[in-house]
Parts: C-alpha cells; sequence; structure tokens
C-alpha cells in the first residue's frame, strides 16, 4: 500500500523525528524549478571536486529530487565556457572565476562551498630542472597547468608577480588534470606544473618534482595570500539562481551532507568508494593524496567571509589594469543557501 506524504510526515510528527524524515520528503516541501540539471566541472577526479563526485556517487543529489549529469572538461576554465556558453548550467569550479567574470559584466555567484584551500602545488621537474635555486630559474620555461585560465593557472600567476616576474616570461601549456598531466611531466614537455592531487602527489611520491609552492594546507595558503583563499565551489548565473532557488538549495543540500560525510568518515573510508579510475594505477599514493589536501576541504559547504576579498586581492595583484574597486563581492558569493543547507 502506498504511503502518503502527508501520512509519513504524521508518523515523523508522532514519534517526535520530523526532522529525520528522508531527504526527499523534505525537498518537496517546495517544488524543484528544474529537476535534470547539467554540472560543469574541470577534472572531476581531482582531490579538489571530491565533494561533487560524493555528492554523485552516494546519491545524494536524487535524494533531493535532482537528475544531475556531470561534463567533465580538461580544466576549470574550460568549464566556466561551458556554462557561459549555455551548455551546462551549474559550474563546479574555482571562486575566483565568479570574479573575473563580474569584470566582464557578467553576474555569476557561488553558493556551496567544495574547498577552503586552493590545494594547488607548483612544483619543478628534477629531469629538466635539476639545478633548480629559485624562481627567477622559471624565466624562459613551459609550466604545464590544468588548462590556460585556470585556477592552476592563477597560482602560477600569482606566484611569478611575487617573485618579480610576469607570465609572458614563461610558456603557459593545458595540459590536463589526470594522467596527461603526469606524462607531459615525465616526458620533458614541460619544465614545471602547478596542478592538484592526486597528480602532486603522484609525481612526488615517485621523486619526479620538487615542490616550490604548496597550497594544500590553511596555515600555507593563508602565508601565500595573506587570509583564506576559498577555491572550488558550486556558481551559477544570478539568472539561474533566481529562477531556479528551491534547485538552487537542492544543490547545496547534496554538496553539504558530501562536505560532512566526507569529513565525518575520513580517507579510508572515502577511499572505498571512489572509482579506481581517480587512482590513477596507485591506490597508495591516492591515499596520500587524500591525506594532504584533506584539510583544505570544506567541512560544511559556508565561505569564509574573508575568503573573497583575499581571492579578490590576489587578482588584483597580478592581472594588468585590474580595477578591483569596481568589482561588487557581495554579488559573487552567498552563504544563504549552505546555511539552510546545515539542518538537512
Amino acid at each position: 500500500m502506498a504511503i502518503s506524504r502527508r501520512d509519513l510526515m504524521k508518523i515523523a510528527g508522532v514519534s517526535g523525528l520530523a526532522a529525520l524524515a528522508p531527504s526527499f520528503v523534505r525537498a518537496q516541501d517546495k517544488k524543484l524549478e528544474k529537476t535534470d540539471v547539467s554540472i560543469a566541472v574541470g577534472g572531476q577526479a581531482l582531490v579538489y571536486y571530491l565533494p561533487l563526485s560524493i555528492a554523485d556517487i552516494n546519491g545524494y543529489f536524487k535524494e533531493e529530487g535532482l537528475n544531475v549529469k556531470i561534463a567533465d572538461f580538461a580544466g576549470g576554465s574550460k568549464a566556466l565556457q561551458a556554462v557561459v556558453g549555455g551548455s551546462a548550467d551549474v559550474c563546479s569550479g574555482a571562486f575566483e572565476h565568479t570574479i573575473n567574470l563580474q569584470t566582464k559584466k557578467q553576474f555569476y555567484r557561488s553558493f556551496v562551498l567544495q574547498g577552503r584551500a586552493p590545494m594547488i602545488g607548483l612544483a619543478v621537474s628534477k629531469k629538466n630542472m635539476p639545478d633548480y635555486q629559485s624562481p627567477a630559474d622559471l624565466k624562459g620555461k613551459k609550466i604545464g597547468v590544468t588548462a590556460p585560465g585556470s585556477s592552476t593557472n592563477m597560482l602560477v600567476s600569482f606566484f611569478l608577480k611575487q617573485h618579480g616576474l610576469k607570465d609572458s616570461d614563461v610558456s603557459i601549456i593545458g595540459v590536463g588534470a589526470g594522467a596527461g598531466a603526469v606524462t607531459a611531466l615525465r616526458s620533458g614537455q614541460i619544465d614545471a606544473i602547478s596542478n592538484v592531487d592526486p597528480v602532486l602527489s603522484i609525481l612526488d611520491y615517485a621523486g619526479d618534482i620538487q615542490i616550490i609552492a604548496d597550497t594544500r594546507s590553511l596555515k600555507v595558503t593563508e602565508e601565500i595570500f595573506g587570509g583564506p583563499m576559498p577555491s572550488g565551489c558550486l556558481y551559477a548565473s544570478q539568472r539561474f539562481i533566481d529562477e531556479n532557488p528551491n534547485t538552487t538549495q537542492a544543490l547545496a543540500n547534496a554538496i553539504v551532507k558530501a562536505d560532512k560525510w566526507i569529513q565525518q568518515v575520513g580517507v579510508d573510508e572515502v577511499m572505498k568508494v571512489v572509482p579506481e579510475s581517480y587512482l590513477l594505477g596507485n591506490p597508495e599514493v591516492y591515499k596520500l593524496a587524500l591525506t594532504k589536501s584533506f584539510e583544505g576541504l570544506s567541512p560544511n559547504g559556508l565561505m569564509n567571509e574573508k575568503g573573497p576579498e583575499t581571492a579578490l586581492k590576489a587578482l588584483a595583484s597580478y592581472i594588468k589594469n585590474f580595477n578591483a574597486e569596481a568589482i561588487d563581492l557581495s554579488k559573487c558569493w552567498t552563504n544563504d543557501f549552505a546555511e539552510k543547507a546545515q539542518t538537512v
């Protein structure tokens, strides 16, 4: 016999456990404007986007009444292009893209956080640069990033500026975010690499690289950027959010569940559920990678209120003619949805 929503809520009320009613029941309290949602991401297998993967693998999107299709691209800038171009509804990408977009009068807003540190490492190849001494040695070299314009490119640009260099002093080459990036460095196609885990740990574990900048910990991130630096998030156009507030809330609910689940169960349990392809052939190194980047993952989906300002200052420090005063940061992010998701 079918049980109606009303009957189910009666049962929950009698037992005093209404708050524990299944997510799909709560999701129906406000009808979703859109149930089929496409999310673009640049390198889904990366630890940087682990909450997105867990939300999908653990069925959190489905619990919220969503049918989510994830489109994976070579880097964050490619995923951004998909959203701006209209082939995806939402982007799972780096927060600073919302600021860059506003400089072009395109208003996109982060509504739930996946990472509270960039979790990116910049390293030189021991094969191509065995005598590396200082950042000045990077001049004239080829630096591999996931994709030009991505957050891995951002770290390179910021690092170069900090040490008296410019983007034009090096060659930026897109190498992707998986096995291709590993091959590019080992084959000598690039002299240095800016990437995230597990790529970074695979190369480090094998002794292929010397890490010269590492933002996988909160402490080092604050030392480099001068404050908390948000990273992976879900962001969408303000128009999408305005037209689909309940769908946006459902997406935030799923990511917050994933954020919390990761923190609650720890590395070993996460290892049991991620696809084998994420491990890049070496489970031991993936575990090491996840351990090193774990602190950078968001525990609750909430943005540190100082984070957007840090990101703005970072961009303004190396982008020529960047008018920071023209940016309205309040239009780049909101905690409204993530805060409501805390009770789900």
